[in-house]
């Protein structure tokens, strides 16, 4: 009997660290401010490489594009960022960071975007960008002020 107890638990003991680590991995693929996959019209934020936005529509035949995490969660940044102002948006990271430590290494360029496009959004208005600052991913939200003008 104590032979039976103890290779049960053995069992036990080599299979559930292996459940568990499965069960996790499998638990955190999925991204969940990731654009829907469904063909409707989306209206999203893009930034270019020069930060400058521009509001475009994805086309209902179109399927959608598949984008990493740190992309998906830019372009609803920015569309937080136009729709209201940069201090929702910077608000938003901070939650996303603390949330999804896997996109901590992003921060500081996903903050510096959002800094030269709140100077975009206030046409070149640094004072008035500079308001929303937030102690987000160290100060990088003034850096992309400061060289978004």
């Amino acid at each position: 009997m104590k032979q039976l107890v103890r290779r049960i638990g053995k069992t036990i003991a080599f299979v559930l660290p292996v459940v568990l680590v499965t069960t996790g991995t499998l638990a955190v693929t999925r991204v969940p401010w990731a654009p829907p996959s469904s063909g409707q019209q989306q209206v999203l934020a893009a930034a270019a490489a020069d930060g400058s936005i521009g509001i475009s529509a994805a086309p209902e035949h179109r399927p959608a594009e598949r984008l990493a995490p740190q992309e998906a969660l830019l372009r609803s940044l920015l569309h937080e960022l136009q729709v209201h102002d940069p201090g929702t948006a910077l608000a938003m990271l901070d939650r996303s960071m603390r949330r999804h430590p896997s996109l901590t290494p992003h921060c500081t360029a996903l903050s510096e975007a959002l800094g030269r496009a709140a100077v975009r959004k206030y046409h070149g208005n640094v004072r008035k960008a500079r308001s929303f600052a937030r102690p987000v991913c160290d100060g990088s939200f003034a850096a992309g002020v400061a060289g978004g003008h």
